[in-house]
């Protein structure tokens, strides 16, 4: 989920995170790998789920379900009043769209957000999966955007600066012809789901916060096939394209090695 939407706070959470750049112990990092590896588990099931006729309203209740017969709990559920499990976005939707009774159709794109806590600690990722049979634009904008994401990943050591994460975002993608989303970034992640810094997918290398090793942050490319621009629903959650053109998204949660980075939303 999106550093855009801070984190709420109420008279009977946990300590509010009160900002600054966090450096994980070894104790914590195996938290958060425990915490990416029922992400990435979970996302697993949504892809073989996610067909046809299935609604997003019922991969949010397989998606809890999984979350929570691992051990964790759903890390969006009721954040800042997100009435969902997971993030379910369609077509031009780009993040945030709140599963319900939409029933997914043959060559749609769907995006899955999906976060998960246990122990303290929170793992993020998100996957685009092709609906059925999807077309050859959908299919390239899909590896684009993940390749996008692994290129932000192999710039992102121990340091390097966050400005180099986004440079080799923005130029894989744009490079092909493709609209980076600036209005939406990255985020460190911990024991919050949005810590310091922001990780934007565009910018100048060499500029930006410094990474270090331990730090954990999310990666996440929001790649449009038209231009870059967004627009907020009435819901004020979802996020959608301003052209209407197809979007995909990818992320993960990495730990900052000094070489290459640890990815954490991963099966272990």
């Amino acid at each position: 989920m999106n550093q855009n939407l801070q984190q709420k706070t109420a008279s009977n959470s946990p300590p509010v995170y009160n900002g600054g750049i966090t450096i994980k112990s070894e104790r914590e990092l195996q938290a958060m790998r425990r915490a990416g590896a029922i992400v990435a588990e979970t996302i697993a099931v949504l892809k073989q789920t996610a067909k046809p006729g299935t609604t997003t309203g019922r991969l949010d209740q397989i998606a809890s379900r999984e979350i929570r017969k691992r051990g964790a709990v759903p890390t969006f559920k009721g954040y800042r009043g997100f009435p969902g499990s997971i993030c379910a976005s369609v077509n031009e939707e780009i993040v945030h769209g709140i599963p319900g009774g939409r029933i997914l159709e043959d060559g749609d794109l769907l995006k899955v957000d999906v976060g998960a806590t246990i122990d303290s600690f929170i793992g993020d990722s998100a996957v685009t999966i092709g609906v059925g049979n999807i077309s050859e634009e959908a299919a390239e904008l899909i590896e684009v955007t993940e390749q996008s994401l692994y290129e932000g990943i192999a710039a992102a050591i121990d340091g390097a600066r966050t400005g180099d994460i986004g440079h080799a975002v923005e130029q894989y993608a744009v490079s092909r012809g493709y609209g980076i989303v600036t209005e939406y970034v990255g985020h460190g992640i911990g024991r919050f789901l949005h810590e310091d810094p922001q990780v934007p997918n565009y910018g100048p290398a060499g500029r930006g916060a410094k990474l270090k090793k331990n730090m954990t942050i999310a990666i996440e490319p929001m790649v449009n096939i038209g231009g870059g621009k967004t627009r907020l629903l009435p819901d004020l959650w979802t996020v959608v394209t301003a052209d209407g053109s197809l979007s995909a998204h990818f992320e993960h949660t990495i730990a900052i090695n000094k070489g290459k980075a640890e990815i954490l939303t991963k099966i272990q």
